[in-house]
C-alpha cells in the first residue's frame, strides 16, 4: 500500500467538514484528513447555540439545494422524518414522511420537513417575500404607492440601466419606487452601505431570477402547475431542517469523521503558512506548532489567509487586495417571550396561533433591526416550552469596532427590546429571558477591494496543493449547499486531478438561476 498522505483542513464549518467527510469516503486514496478549528465549536456560522434549553440558529439555515449531491449528503447524515413532529401532532398537520424514517418524538438524528413562510414588515404591515402580485399587496401599499410603483416598473422595463451597482440591479427588476420601498433600507442595514456603492455581483448571486414579472407570472400560473415538473419557483416553499438546528447536523458529521479515522483539533488557529514556490509546505498553529501535509484545504477568510502567508511570501497585488477585503459582522439577540403582540391573520395554523414566519425582514426605517427569526416555526424542538413561550432571534449587522459592536451587552439587549416594542411586535413586559451572540466576518462584502478579487483568485489557483472552499474561503456569499459543493469539488480534484480542474472550484454558485430556485413537481 502506498504511503499515507495528509490533508490539513482549516475550519470546521460546512465546507471544512464536508472536505474531511468526502475524503474518508475514498479509502483507496489513502489520505488522512485533519481539521484545524480555531474555536471549540462545530459548524462555523452554521452552528447552533443553546441557551437555557432554547436553541439559536445563527442567521437561519434552510436545508435545500438544487444539487442532488448535497441533498443526498444531508439525508445520508440525518435521515428524513418518518413520523409527525411535535407541532405536526398538536396541529394534526399532514407532512411528507419518509418510509421507515425515524420518529422525531423518539429519536434526535432526524431531519424535519418544514414549510417556508417569509414576509417583509413595512409600514407596520406584512408583505410577501419576495414581493407578490396580490390584492393584499396593493391594499397594504395604498393607491398612491401602488400607482407610483406600477409606473416605476413600466419605466424600468422600457429603459434598462447599465448595471454598475446593486441599486441598478434591483431597479431594473422592480422599478425605482419598489426598490426604495422594499430593498434600499434593508440592504443598507445589512451592509452599512447604500446599494449604489455595492457591486451588482451580490444581487446576481443572492437574488438572481427574481423580478416583478416572475412574481406576476408565478401568481397567475400557480393554479395550473400542480402536475408540472418544469415550474421554477422564485423561492422554495418547503425545506428540510435538523430537529435541533443546523449545528446538530454538522456535529453529527464531525462525529462520523472521527469515527471513520479523521481528526478534529479544536483551539487550533492557523497563524502562519509556509510556501515553497507554487506549493504550500506547512502551516503554523497557534504561533508555535508547524504541521506539514500533502494537501491543504482552507475555509478561513481570505484576509486572514494572506496575513498568514505574510507580505514577503506572496506577490504584492493579491496581498494588498486580500488584506483590504471588507466583512460585515453579525449580532443576534435571543428573546424568550410569553407571547407576541403581532397577530396571526394568515390561514396557516401554528402552535399557540403565533405568526407562521420563519423569517421576517424588517424594512421599518426607524429601527436598526434587520431581520427577525421565530425559532418555534423552524423546529418545535428549538424551544424548551413550545406551547407557552415564543423564542425569537433579532438580527443586527455591524462592523467590528463600530458603535453597535462595542455597545455594552445589557444596553444592546435593552435597545433591541425597545425597538421591537416600538414597531408593535412585542410588549416589553412579555420578555422572560434574553441573550446576545456576536459573530465576526459573517458576510463577505461586495465593495471596496472586492472589485479586484479576480487578482486574488488567480494567485490562489496558481498554488497547486491549496484548495479554497466555503463562504469566507472564496469571499463569496455562498449558502451552505454551495459551500459544501466547493469542498466536494476540491476532494474530486485532490483524488483525481485529471477528472476535475482545480480552477472550477471557484465557479460554484456562478450559474444564472437563483440559489433557492429549483424545478420541482407540484410547486
Amino acid at each position: 500500500m502506498p504511503e499515507k498522505k495528509t490533508c490539513l483542513i482549516i475550519g470546521a464549518g460546512p465546507a471544512g467538514l464536508t472536505a474531511a467527510y468526502e475524503l474518508l469516503k475514498h479509502p483507496e486514496a489513502n489520505i488522512h484528513p485533519i481539521i484545524l478549528e480555531e474555536s471549540d465549536m462545530i459548524g462555523g456560522i452554521s452552528k447552533t447555540v443553546e441557551y437555557h434549553g432554547n436553541r439559536i440558529d445563527i442567521g437561519g439555515h434552510r436545508f435545500f439545494s438544487k444539487s442532488d449531491e448535497v441533498m443526498n449528503l444531508w439525508k445520508e447524515i440525518m435521515p428524513l422524518q418518518g413520523a409527525p413532529a411535535k407541532d405536526d401532532i398538536i396541529l394534526e398537520r399532514t407532512v411528507p414522511l419518509a418510509e421507515n424514517g425515524p420518529d422525531p418524538e423518539k429519536e434526535d438524528t432526524v431531519m424535519l420537513n418544514r414549510n417556508r413562510v417569509s414576509r417583509i414588515l413595512y409600514l407596520h404591515k406584512f408583505f410577501d417575500y419576495p414581493i407578490s402580485i396580490k390584492p393584499a399587496t396593493f391594499k397594504n401599499m395604498g393607491f398612491a404607492r401602488t400607482w407610483k410603483a406600477g409606473w416605476g416598473y413600466i419605466g424600468s422595463a422600457i429603459h434598462k440601466r447599465k448595471e454598475d451597482s446593486l441599486a441598478d440591479f434591483y431597479i431594473n427588476r422592480f422599478g425605482k419606487p419598489l426598490y426604495e420601498m422594499f430593498f434600499e433600507d434593508y440592504t443598507e442595514k445589512v451592509w452599512g452601505r447604500n446599494p449604489s456603492e455595492i457591486s451588482p455581483d451580490w444581487g446576481a448571486q443572492r437574488v438572481k431570477g427574481l423580478s416583478l414579472w416572475k412574481a406576476f407570472t408565478s401568481f397567475v400560473t400557480k393554479p395550473f402547475r400542480k402536475n408540472s415538473k418544469k415550474t421554477e419557483t422564485s423561492l422554495i416553499e418547503s425545506f428540510y431542517y435538523p430537529k435541533k438546528g443546523p449545528g446538530q447536523l454538522y456535529e453529527e458529521m464531525a462525529r462520523l469523521i472521527v469515527e471513520k479515522g479523521g481528526e478534529i483539533r479544536f483551539h487550533s488557529k492557523v497563524t502562519g503558512i509556509k510556501l515553497d514556490g507554487n506549493r504550500v509546505e506547512s502551516l503554523t498553529v497557534n504561533n508555535k506548532e508547524e504541521l506539514a501535509a500533502d494537501y491543504f484545504v482552507s475555509s478561513m477568510p481570505l484576509k486572514d489567509l494572506y496575513e498568514a502567508f505574510g507580505k514577503d511570501s506572496v506577490p504584492e497585488k493579491p496581498y494588498e487586495v486580500a488584506t483590504h477585503l471588507v466583512y460585515r459582522d453579525f449580532i443576534t439577540v435571543g428573546l424568550l417571550l410569553k407571547k407576541l403582540k403581532i397577530e396571526n391573520k394568515t390561514k396557516t395554523k401554528t402552535v399557540s396561533n403565533i405568526v407562521p414566519d420563519t423569517w421576517i425582514y424588517v424594512q421599518e426605517r426607524e429601527v436598526k433591526l434587520g431581520r427577525l427569526q421565530i425559532f418555534n416555526n423552524w423546529s418545535p424542538y428549538m424551544v424548551k416550552d413550545l406551547e407557552n413561550t415564543v423564542w425569537i432571534g433579532m438580527e443586527y449587522f455591524a462592523n467590528e469596532g463600530d458603535e453597535l459592536w462595542e455597545m455594552d451587552k445589557d444596553k444592546f439587549i435593552e435597545m433591541a427590546i425597545d425597538e421591537l416594542a416600538s414597531i408593535n411586535v412585542i410588549e416589553k413586559e412579555d420578555v422572560l429571558d434574553s441573550t446576545q451572540i456576536k459573530i465576526k466576518k459573517a458576510y463577505p462584502a461586495y465593495f471596496d477591494a472586492y472589485k479586484e478579487i479576480n487578482v486574488v483568485q488567480e494567485h490562489l489557483i496558481g498554488i497547486e496543493n491549496l484548495y479554497c472552499v466555503g463562504r469566507n474561503g472564496q469571499h463569496r456569499y455562498n449558502n451552505m449547499d454551495h459551500s459544501m459543493l466547493t469542498a466536494i469539488d476540491a476532494v474530486k480534484s485532490i483524488i483525481d486531478p485529471s477528472s476535475f480542474n482545480r480552477a472550477d472550484i471557484w465557479k460554484v454558485n456562478t450559474e444564472t438561476d437563483y440559489h433557492e430556485a429549483k424545478k420541482e413537481e407540484g410547486v
